[in-house]
């Protein structure tokens, strides 16, 4: 849905409960953070990439336990990008698990993909170890962050390789992420960014009415990046159509590709909350 009311009150609004939870942070226990964890295990089998690129860091409260998890991919087009915990996600009352992976051009598709899945497989196995609560897990992340966890939720033959059902997956929540297969990934096909294709690559290709929660949120249709709204628009749509139950789409007026993640965040901690603790 697209947001109403002026800019000003946009920018206000977000910068206010930015705020709200930066004043939040003074007020939480010190965290332990678990750092540089190799979440691929295949004996004999890894790389030199997969050893150096498929790591991932946990941030948890101390003396936490069976709290919600968030985990987080970072963007970058699938070519850049590196693991770090969002500031916004800082808090008391969850874990964060942030996950890098392996990147264009040292790879092509699907090793994203298998990558994405193992790292949620990994904190499926062990995040009780961390005070995280196995069925209380979000997966999301930005743009292309938001792509693989989609990817992940939608397809459950990724994460299947590793006997887990995707439909455990509390709840997904790409912030930007492209719904389309990913340009980058079309780039490996030999076409260009501005042609769209819905292949088994694509989060589209896989909608169905019993996946997890779902939140989509995207800057302003006419700021963002190659029609991003639009695809996240249609998935909303064609999730509705198949009668899923619980699938939110938000439009963040005035902000582009990049900026609007911190206005985001507010409504991606308000999600993880739904649906892990079930409130209203």
């Amino acid at each position: 849905m697209r947001s109403t009311g002026s800019l000003l009150a946009l920018i206000l609004m977000a910068a206010v409960l930015s705020a709200a939870y930066l004043a939040d942070d003074a007020d939480i226990p010190h965290h332990r953070i678990a750092k540089d964890i190799l979440y691929r295990s295949e004996d004999g089998a890894l790389t030199d990439t997969m050893r150096e690129r498929c790591r991932l860091d946990v941030k948890s409260p101390i003396a936490a336990s069976g709290l919600p998890v968030v985990v987080w991919f970072h963007g970058g087009g699938l070519t850049g990008g590196e693991r770090s915990f969002p500031g916004e996600l800082n808090r008391h009352d969850q874990v964060v698990v942030t996950v890098e992976y392996r990147l264009h051009p040292d790879v092509k598709a699907p090793a994203y993909i298998e990558d994405a899945a193992a790292a949620v497989a990994w904190v499926f196995q062990h995040i009780e170890e961390y005070g995280g609560a196995a069925d209380k897990i979000v997966v999301s992340g930005h743009s292309a962050g938001g792509y693989l966890a989609s990817m992940v939720g939608l397809d459950k033959r990724w994460l299947e390789v590793h006997h887990i059902d995707a439909n455990r997956i509390a709840g997904l929540a790409p912030l930007s992420g492209q719904m389309i297969t990913h340009f980058t990934i079309r780039a490996e096909q030999g076409l260009e960014k501005t042609q769209p294709v819905i292949d088994g690559l694509a989060p589209l290709y896989h909608v169905r009415k019993d996946a997890p929660p779902i939140l989509l949120i995207t800057g302003d249709r006419e700021l963002e990046m190659l029609g991003r709204y639009e695809e996240n628009a249609y998935m909303w749509r064609m999730l509705k159509i198949v009668e899923h139950g619980d699938v939110t789409l938000h439009e963040l007026g005035g902000f582009d590709h990049g900026g609007m993640a911190a206005p985001a965040f507010p409504l991606l901690v308000k999600f993880v909350a739904r649906v892990t603790q079930k409130l209203p």
